[in-house]
Protein backbone atom coordinates (compact mmCIF):
# COMPACT_ATOMS: atom_id res chain seq x y z
CA UNK A 1 0.00 0.00 0.00
CA UNK A 2 1.24 3.37 -0.22
CA UNK A 3 2.60 4.93 2.30
CA UNK A 4 0.01 6.15 5.42
CA UNK A 5 0.32 8.34 8.12
CA UNK A 6 -0.29 6.29 11.53
CA UNK A 7 -1.29 7.98 14.98
CA UNK A 8 -0.26 6.24 17.87
CA UNK A 9 -1.85 7.00 20.92
CA UNK A 10 0.12 5.61 24.04
CA UNK A 11 3.98 5.04 24.28
CA UNK A 12 4.58 2.17 26.49
CA UNK A 13 5.67 -1.39 25.53
CA UNK A 14 3.19 -2.04 22.86
CA UNK A 15 3.13 1.67 21.43
CA UNK A 16 6.40 1.48 20.50
CA UNK A 17 6.91 -1.68 19.01
CA UNK A 18 3.89 -0.86 16.84
CA UNK A 19 5.00 2.66 15.78
CA UNK A 20 8.44 0.38 14.87
CA UNK A 21 6.50 -2.39 12.84
CA UNK A 22 4.90 0.66 10.44
CA UNK A 23 8.18 2.98 10.30
CA UNK A 24 9.69 -0.28 9.60
CA UNK A 25 7.71 -0.70 6.35
CA UNK A 26 8.29 3.16 5.51
CA UNK A 27 5.43 4.78 6.95
CA UNK A 28 5.31 7.98 8.39
CA UNK A 29 4.14 7.61 12.70
CA UNK A 30 3.29 9.74 15.02
CA UNK A 31 3.15 8.63 18.37
CA UNK A 32 1.79 10.95 21.93
CA UNK A 33 3.70 10.62 24.95
CA UNK A 34 2.81 13.88 27.30
CA UNK A 35 5.74 12.95 29.80
CA UNK A 36 8.60 15.06 28.38
CA UNK A 37 11.08 12.99 30.31
CA UNK A 38 9.44 9.27 28.74
CA UNK A 39 8.59 11.15 25.12
CA UNK A 40 13.02 12.29 24.99
CA UNK A 41 13.63 8.17 25.03
CA UNK A 42 11.56 7.12 22.69
CA UNK A 43 13.70 6.57 19.53
CA UNK A 44 16.62 5.75 21.28
CA UNK A 45 14.51 2.96 22.31
CA UNK A 46 13.12 2.33 19.24
CA UNK A 47 16.67 2.56 17.32
CA UNK A 48 17.77 0.21 20.35
CA UNK A 49 15.10 -2.36 19.03
CA UNK A 50 15.57 -2.37 15.27
CA UNK A 51 18.59 -3.14 15.61
CA UNK A 52 18.50 -6.19 17.64
CA UNK A 53 15.39 -7.22 15.19
CA UNK A 54 18.32 -6.62 12.44
CA UNK A 55 16.14 -3.82 10.87
CA UNK A 56 17.65 -0.18 9.68
CA UNK A 57 17.87 1.83 12.66
CA UNK A 58 17.40 4.92 10.41
CA UNK A 59 13.32 3.54 9.88
CA UNK A 60 13.05 5.61 13.17
CA UNK A 61 13.35 9.04 11.52
CA UNK A 62 10.09 8.22 10.51
CA UNK A 63 8.83 8.52 14.22
CA UNK A 64 7.64 11.52 15.56
CA UNK A 65 6.49 11.72 19.23
CA UNK A 66 4.23 14.65 19.85
CA UNK A 67 3.19 15.68 23.60
CA UNK A 68 -0.45 16.45 22.27
CA UNK A 69 -3.59 13.86 20.87
CA UNK A 70 -4.51 16.82 18.69
CA UNK A 71 -0.74 16.96 17.37
CA UNK A 72 -0.75 13.03 16.97
CA UNK A 73 -3.64 12.87 14.96
CA UNK A 74 -4.23 16.18 13.10
CA UNK A 75 -3.20 14.19 9.61
CA UNK A 76 -3.85 10.76 10.81
CA UNK A 77 -5.16 7.83 8.08
CA UNK A 78 -5.69 5.35 10.98
CA UNK A 79 -5.44 6.02 15.04
CA UNK A 80 -4.38 3.18 17.06
CA UNK A 81 -5.06 3.33 20.70
CA UNK A 82 -2.46 1.24 22.46
CA UNK A 83 -3.13 2.95 26.47
CA UNK A 84 -3.87 0.70 29.52
CA UNK A 85 -6.72 -1.82 29.82
CA UNK A 86 -8.99 0.97 30.94
CA UNK A 87 -12.71 1.12 29.71
CA UNK A 88 -12.97 4.72 30.57
CA UNK A 89 -9.73 5.93 29.58
CA UNK A 90 -9.83 3.64 26.32
CA UNK A 91 -13.69 5.65 25.37
CA UNK A 92 -12.34 9.09 26.38
CA UNK A 93 -9.32 8.71 23.97
CA UNK A 94 -10.93 7.44 21.18
CA UNK A 95 -13.73 10.41 21.43
CA UNK A 96 -10.88 12.85 21.62
CA UNK A 97 -9.56 11.09 18.56
CA UNK A 98 -12.32 11.51 16.65
CA UNK A 99 -13.27 14.90 17.40
CA UNK A 100 -9.26 16.02 16.33
CA UNK A 101 -8.81 13.77 13.41
CA UNK A 102 -9.66 13.96 9.17
CA UNK A 103 -12.94 12.74 8.88
CA UNK A 104 -11.63 9.51 6.93
CA UNK A 105 -9.35 8.21 9.35
CA UNK A 106 -9.75 4.83 11.11
CA UNK A 107 -10.27 4.59 14.71
CA UNK A 108 -9.06 0.84 16.32
CA UNK A 109 -8.39 0.01 19.52
CA UNK A 110 -5.32 -2.38 21.12
CA UNK A 111 -6.93 -3.55 23.98
CA UNK A 112 -6.35 -7.48 24.46
CA UNK A 113 -9.51 -8.28 26.10
CA UNK A 114 -12.04 -5.51 26.65
CA UNK A 115 -15.12 -5.82 23.46
CA UNK A 116 -14.27 -3.21 20.97
CA UNK A 117 -18.56 -2.46 21.20
CA UNK A 118 -18.11 -1.16 24.29
CA UNK A 119 -15.19 0.66 23.99
CA UNK A 120 -16.32 2.66 20.57
CA UNK A 121 -19.95 3.74 22.74
CA UNK A 122 -19.10 7.23 22.93
CA UNK A 123 -18.22 7.80 18.94
CA UNK A 124 -20.28 9.38 16.83
CA UNK A 125 -19.30 7.12 13.19
CA UNK A 126 -18.83 3.92 14.47
CA UNK A 127 -18.63 2.37 10.72
CA UNK A 128 -14.78 3.42 10.89
CA UNK A 129 -13.75 2.02 14.37
CA UNK A 130 -12.53 -1.66 14.90
CA UNK A 131 -10.37 -3.55 17.31
CA UNK A 132 -6.93 -4.17 16.24
CA UNK A 133 -5.18 -6.29 18.83
CA UNK A 134 -1.73 -6.71 18.55
CA UNK A 135 0.70 -9.13 20.14
CA UNK A 136 3.74 -8.35 22.48
CA UNK A 137 6.24 -7.89 21.36
CA UNK A 138 4.38 -5.95 18.56
CA UNK A 139 7.28 -5.66 16.43
CA UNK A 140 8.27 -9.44 16.19
CA UNK A 141 4.79 -11.21 16.89
CA UNK A 142 3.36 -11.53 13.22
CA UNK A 143 -0.94 -12.42 13.76
CA UNK A 144 -2.68 -8.71 14.48
CA UNK A 145 -6.72 -9.45 15.46
CA UNK A 146 -9.28 -7.12 13.05
CA UNK A 147 -11.94 -7.24 15.66
CA UNK A 148 -15.19 -5.85 13.54
CA UNK A 149 -18.04 -4.69 15.84
CA UNK A 150 -21.84 -4.73 14.54
CA UNK A 151 -21.56 -1.19 13.21
CA UNK A 152 -17.57 -1.68 11.34
CA UNK A 153 -17.90 -0.99 7.92
CA UNK A 154 -16.74 -4.26 5.77
CA UNK A 155 -14.21 -1.29 3.91
CA UNK A 156 -12.86 -0.14 7.52
CA UNK A 157 -12.31 -4.09 8.01
CA UNK A 158 -10.64 -4.32 4.70
CA UNK A 159 -8.67 -1.11 4.64
CA UNK A 160 -7.23 -2.67 7.52
CA UNK A 161 -6.65 -5.89 6.66
CA UNK A 162 -4.53 -4.88 3.66
CA UNK A 163 -2.80 -2.43 5.31
CA UNK A 164 -1.52 -5.13 8.20
CA UNK A 165 -0.51 -7.45 5.56
CA UNK A 166 1.82 -4.35 3.63
CA UNK A 167 4.00 -4.40 6.57
CA UNK A 168 4.39 -7.85 6.82
CA UNK A 169 2.23 -8.72 9.27
CA UNK A 170 -0.76 -11.96 9.39
CA UNK A 171 -4.09 -10.25 10.20
CA UNK A 172 -7.37 -12.32 11.11
CA UNK A 173 -10.81 -11.11 11.13
CA UNK A 174 -13.09 -11.66 13.95
CA UNK A 175 -16.26 -11.48 13.53
CA UNK A 176 -18.16 -11.74 16.41
CA UNK A 177 -17.05 -8.90 19.30
CA UNK A 178 -16.47 -10.90 22.59
CA UNK A 179 -13.89 -10.56 25.25
CA UNK A 180 -10.65 -11.98 24.94
CA UNK A 181 -11.48 -12.18 21.22
CA UNK A 182 -9.90 -15.43 19.90
CA UNK A 183 -6.13 -15.32 20.91
CA UNK A 184 -6.84 -14.87 24.63
CA UNK A 185 -9.46 -17.10 24.97
CA UNK A 186 -7.56 -19.77 24.40
CA UNK A 187 -4.43 -18.41 26.42
CA UNK A 188 -6.29 -18.07 29.27
CA UNK A 189 -8.39 -21.21 28.93
CA UNK A 190 -4.76 -22.71 29.01
CA UNK A 191 -3.66 -20.75 31.60
CA UNK A 192 -7.34 -21.44 34.06
CA UNK A 193 -6.25 -24.89 33.44
CA UNK A 194 -2.66 -24.69 34.66
CA UNK A 195 -3.31 -22.58 37.52
CA UNK A 196 -6.17 -25.07 38.81
CA UNK A 197 -3.46 -28.01 38.35
CA UNK A 198 -1.33 -26.22 40.82
CA UNK A 199 -3.72 -25.30 43.22
CA UNK A 200 -5.49 -29.05 43.10
CA UNK A 201 -1.71 -30.30 44.16
CA UNK A 202 -1.47 -32.16 40.79
CA UNK A 203 2.11 -30.95 40.61
CA UNK A 204 4.13 -27.81 41.02
CA UNK A 205 4.52 -24.60 39.06
CA UNK A 206 7.65 -26.03 37.13
CA UNK A 207 6.44 -29.10 36.13
CA UNK A 208 3.46 -27.39 33.86
CA UNK A 209 6.13 -24.95 32.46
CA UNK A 210 8.10 -28.14 31.49
CA UNK A 211 5.16 -30.34 30.44
CA UNK A 212 3.77 -28.16 28.10
CA UNK A 213 7.44 -26.17 26.36
CA UNK A 214 8.42 -29.83 26.18
CA UNK A 215 5.75 -31.62 24.66
CA UNK A 216 2.62 -29.99 22.57
CA UNK A 217 4.20 -26.78 22.90
CA UNK A 218 7.00 -27.69 20.41
CA UNK A 219 3.86 -28.26 18.22
CA UNK A 220 2.00 -25.26 19.02
CA UNK A 221 3.82 -22.89 16.10
CA UNK A 222 3.39 -25.30 13.09
CA UNK A 223 0.72 -27.23 14.23
CA UNK A 224 -2.78 -25.53 15.20
CA UNK A 225 -5.29 -27.35 17.82
CA UNK A 226 -7.79 -28.25 15.57
CA UNK A 227 -5.40 -29.58 13.12
CA UNK A 228 -3.94 -31.19 15.72
CA UNK A 229 -7.39 -32.89 16.02
CA UNK A 230 -8.16 -33.61 12.77
CA UNK A 231 -4.18 -34.81 12.62
CA UNK A 232 -4.86 -37.84 14.85
CA UNK A 233 -8.75 -37.97 14.27
CA UNK A 234 -11.83 -36.44 15.47
CA UNK A 235 -13.08 -40.09 16.40
CA UNK A 236 -9.75 -40.43 18.98
CA UNK A 237 -10.88 -36.32 19.79
CA UNK A 238 -14.40 -37.30 21.16
CA UNK A 239 -13.01 -40.55 22.63
CA UNK A 240 -10.74 -38.33 25.14
CA UNK A 241 -13.39 -35.54 25.58
CA UNK A 242 -15.29 -37.91 26.95
CA UNK A 243 -12.98 -38.75 30.01
CA UNK A 244 -11.23 -35.84 30.48
CA UNK A 245 -13.12 -32.75 30.01
CA UNK A 246 -15.94 -33.40 32.84
CA UNK A 247 -12.82 -33.18 35.18
CA UNK A 248 -11.60 -29.94 34.03
CA UNK A 249 -11.81 -26.49 35.39
CA UNK A 250 -15.17 -24.68 35.72
CA UNK A 251 -14.10 -21.80 38.10
CA UNK A 252 -16.27 -19.08 36.79
CA UNK A 253 -13.76 -16.40 37.72
CA UNK A 254 -10.20 -16.17 38.96
CA UNK A 255 -8.98 -18.92 41.04
CA UNK A 256 -8.80 -18.20 45.03
CA UNK A 257 -5.13 -19.44 44.21
CA UNK A 258 -4.24 -16.37 41.97
CA UNK A 259 -6.08 -14.30 44.03
CA UNK A 260 -3.83 -15.10 47.06
CA UNK A 261 -0.54 -14.39 45.33
CA UNK A 262 -1.74 -10.89 43.89
CA UNK A 263 -3.11 -9.90 47.45
CA UNK A 264 0.05 -11.45 49.31
CA UNK A 265 2.38 -9.16 46.66
CA UNK A 266 3.71 -12.36 44.71
CA UNK A 267 3.12 -10.64 41.58
CA UNK A 268 5.27 -12.38 39.41
CA UNK A 269 9.19 -11.45 37.82
CA UNK A 270 8.37 -8.09 38.89
CA UNK A 271 8.20 -8.68 42.61
CA UNK A 272 10.64 -11.55 42.96
CA UNK A 273 8.16 -14.13 42.48
CA UNK A 274 4.33 -15.50 41.91
CA UNK A 275 3.83 -18.84 40.78
CA UNK A 276 7.27 -19.12 40.74
CA UNK A 277 10.53 -17.32 42.71
CA UNK A 278 12.54 -15.74 40.45
CA UNK A 279 16.06 -13.75 40.85
CA UNK A 280 17.19 -10.63 39.09
CA UNK A 281 19.69 -12.65 37.02
CA UNK A 282 16.62 -16.16 36.14
CA UNK A 283 14.20 -12.91 35.01
CA UNK A 284 16.76 -11.43 32.72
CA UNK A 285 17.98 -14.58 31.20
CA UNK A 286 14.07 -15.73 30.77
CA UNK A 287 13.62 -11.96 28.63
CA UNK A 288 16.43 -12.55 26.74
CA UNK A 289 15.90 -16.07 25.93
CA UNK A 290 12.19 -14.95 24.36
CA UNK A 291 13.20 -12.01 22.87
CA UNK A 292 16.17 -14.21 20.95
CA UNK A 293 14.01 -16.88 19.78
CA UNK A 294 11.25 -14.59 18.40
CA UNK A 295 14.17 -12.35 16.70
CA UNK A 296 15.80 -15.42 15.08
CA UNK A 297 12.12 -16.42 13.87
CA UNK A 298 11.23 -12.78 12.74
CA UNK A 299 14.43 -12.89 10.76
CA UNK A 300 14.27 -16.63 8.96
CA UNK A 301 10.52 -15.86 8.31
CA UNK A 302 11.87 -12.55 6.59
CA UNK A 303 14.56 -14.40 4.85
Amino acid sequence: MTHQRIAIIGAGMMGQGIAQAFAAAGHHVDIQEPDAGRRAGILDRIRRTLGEAGQEATAADRIHPRETLEEAVAAADIVIEAVPEDLALKQRILAAAEAAAPAHALLASNTSVIPITRIMEPLRDRTRALGTHWWNPAHLIPLVEVVRTRDTADAAVAATTALLSSIGKMPVEVRKDVPGFIGNRLQHALWREAIALVQDGVCDAETVDTVVKASFGRRLAVLGPLENADLVGTDLTLAVHGHVLPDLDRTPGPQPFLRDLVASGRLGMKSGAGFRSWTDAEREETAARLATHLQRLDQFERG
